[in-house]
């Protein structure tokens, strides 16, 4: 099992910045990619970005240019930098990661961008 720890949410004004973290611990070496998705209230639960044991990375339209993801392997943690952040960009953030068979997500961390 695998489990996923985020940190690094808040309150922001529109244009500030955050980084979001997410240790994994547990069977890290099950990990393949692994990647940050928000929901916002009343939506369906969407991808954000997302990065390759290789760190290749993917990142959702929306983001690209503003959203930066990272991995440390050796400290088995992704991060994702937010900058020039926009009310839209208000939601609960989650961590994921896919592993051989399954899944794992984080509980989630609550990012506010106020207008």
């Amino acid at each position: 099992q695998v489990q996923l720890v985020e940190s690094g949410g808040g309150l922001v004004q529109a244009g500030g910045s955050l980084r979001l973290s997410c240790a994994a611990s547990g069977s890290i070496f099950t990990i393949n990619a692994m990647g940050w998705y928000r929901q916002a209230p009343g939506k369906q639960r969407e991808l954000v970005a997302t990065i390759s044991r290789g760190g290749n990375t993917n990142y959702a339209d929306s983001v690209k240019g503003r959203f930066t993801i990272s991995r440390d392997n050796a400290k088995s943690t992704v991060y994702l930098q937010m900058n020039s952040l926009k009310p839209e960009d208000t939601a609960v953030y989650y961590c994921n990661a896919l592993l051989s068979i399954t899944v794992a997500w984080g509980q989630g961390t609550q990012v506010t961008v106020s207008s």
